[in-house]
């Protein structure tokens, strides 16, 4: 996901996008401590979208 993506979405939709990327690092984190998780970078991916999401949601709030 782009920054650029992100800065067109609004508080509200960032917000709950925000809400899914956790939802979604939380079951992978799960899926690595049971084993099931094949594709381990997706951990660190999903962290680097998460911190994106919320850059663009402080920058906003300041604006």
């Amino acid at each position: 996901m782009k920054a650029d993506e992100l800065k067109d979405l609004t508080i509200e939709e960032l917000r709950s996008k925000e809400k899914e990327i956790q939802e979604t690092l939380f079951n992978l984190r799960f899926q690595h401590a049971t084993g099931l998780l094949e594709n381990t970078m997706r951990i660190p991916m999903t962290k680097k979208d998460l911190a994106r999401i919320k850059t663009v949601i402080r920058s906003k709030m300041a604006a």
